[in-house]
């Protein structure tokens, strides 16, 4: 009979749960020059690629220029020059785009220039180490700690200190290499006063996004309408466009009716979110209801090759994505069923695949779909694994095979219009001819290539 030594299995179990490292910060990793660096992902507001830059006279060596990112103008840092690394010569006629993370210190937004982007690493804090002057190539005092992941060392950036003000010398800066937040709007502000046009044209007429509020638009023409539809844009960068312009003009009609004409002008960001709020379809950022996802599947085309590909931007925290998952599971049950689901929300997009529930917020036609764990209950394989979460923003190149599906609600309405144009043209070379767009239930399609097949509340369309 064999004996088992409850000592030594015990040592084991405790071995195994001392090896089990808790995630209590998370950071972006990127290469400069072969070396691998994190910043904490709470300061990533986004990550985007770009090749022209508006050059700005007398700004510092590692300032690239500016950059219109969706209507904010903001500085663009090469951290390769900031540091004083090498920077691998490419060939012009590549016209390769730089990699760029989107930072967000206090209320400033600046634009770093990397070799390359990596992934979102989970880490321990009580594993980071001090930095060490070993790592010569970076000033000390702009790295916070270092850690070893997976094999691989990571120095992280502190860029908190890296972009905050201090008070130091002009002289003092030029010489250490420092960076002075403020430098840049100031650069900003002179070159905005020398070269107006310039940057009226980068912001798309409507001033110099970057460094506070602008001062409110004129009234075009006196027209009441005109303004507010100017004032979404500049307050909520909600851009008027053929897709909505039928509910604004509705909205607007029942905005005056019950406001004085003094109240009807949007001057805070509150009056535009109160304009807003009736345009955001059922159910945002949650779980759909049992009749509003049979609704979606009612207006799911019919496929019998066996395959199902979907597009669906603008996925957020990722519960639309799991609810559309399950419908498509439903209606096509012999499918292998593939769901490209995107953001530019790096949170998000990196905390989906890994969300937890109780049973009571899961709506009755997903709990199939469902496997128990410790902590809750998440989607099994099933679901999971036709699901491919991605950090992407969409206006830039969307690389799709033919879909099936493109479901994209309340999110082109947030893009500029020549912008919301691009997506189009992308849907429309992307979507198989039997395939079904869905967006928001504010939103339409329009000409003569789209026919409406929509059910209240969704708006569906196919091709005509």
């Amino acid at each position: 009979m064999e004996t088992i030594d409850l000592a030594q299995v015990n040592t084991d179990l405790q071995e195994k749960i001392e090896r089990v490292e808790s995630v209590d910060f998370k950071m972006v990793t990127f290469s400069l020059t072969g070396k691998d660096y994190g910043v904490d992902i709470m300061n990533v507001k986004e990550i985007a690629k770009a090749d022209k830059f508006t050059y700005v006279p007398n700004a510092a060596g590692f300032v690239r220029g500016v950059y219109n990112l969706r209507g904010d103008i903001i500085p663009i840092i090469d951290l390769r020059t900031f540091f004083h690394l090498s920077i691998t010569k490419r060939k012009i006629e590549e016209d390769q785009n730089e990699n760029m993370l989107i930072l967000k210190i206090d209320d400033h937004v600046y634009g770093i220039i990397v070799d390359k982007i990596d992934k979102v690493v989970g880490i321990n804090q009580e594993h980071i180490q001090p930095p060490h002057p070993i790592f010569g190539d970076i000033n000390i005092k702009y790295i916070s700690g270092v850690i070893e992941k997976e094999g691989r060392l990571y120095v992280i950036l502190d860029v908190v200190r890296i972009f905050s003000p201090r008070e130091q010398t002009e002289e003092e800066k030029a010489a250490q290499g420092e960076i002075k937040a403020d430098s840049f709007y100031a650069q900003m502000a002179e070159a905005m006063q020398t070269q107006p046009a310039l940057f009226q044209q980068m912001a798309g007429g409507g001033g110099p996004a970057a460094g506070g509020a602008s001062a409110p638009l004129l009234p075009a023409s006196g027209s009441n309408y005109q303004f507010v539809k100017e004032q979404l844009t500049e307050l909520r960068r909600f851009y008027p466009s053929p897709i909505n312009e039928e509910w604004i003009k509705r909205r607007f009609a029942n905005w005056t009716s019950s406001r004085s004409p003094e109240e009807v002008q949007l001057k805070t960001t509150g009056d535009a979110d109160a304009f807003l709020e009736p345009f955001f379809s059922r159910y945002n950022g949650r779980f759909w209801s049992d009749d509003y996802a049979y609704v979606v599947k009612s207006v799911l085309p019919d496929n019998s090759s066996g395959f199902i590909h979907v597009w669906n931007a603008g996925c957020g925290r990722g519960y639309e994505t799991y609810c559309l998952a399950s419908i498509l599971k439903m209606r096509y049950p012999n499918a292998r069923i593939k769901v490209w689901a995107n953001d530019n929300d790096i949170m998000s997009i990196a905390n989906a695949p890994n969300m937890v529930f109780e049973l009571s917020m899961i709506p009755p036609y997903c709990q199939s779909f469902l496997v128990a764990g410790a902590s809750g209950f998440s989607f099994g394989p099933m679901i999971k694994d036709s699901i491919v979460f991605e950090y992407h923003d969409i206006s830039n190149e969307n690389t799709l095979p033919d879909v099936d599906i493109v479901f994209m609600r309340d999110t082109l309405s947030f893009l500029p219009v020549k912008t919301q144009e691009k997506v189009l043209i992308d849907i429309s070379e992307h979507l198989k001819q039997s395939g079904v767009v869905i967006l928001g239930q504010n939103e339409k399609l329009f000409g003569a290539e789209w026919r409406p097949i929509g059910k209240e509340p969704v708006s569906a369309f196919v091709k005509a």
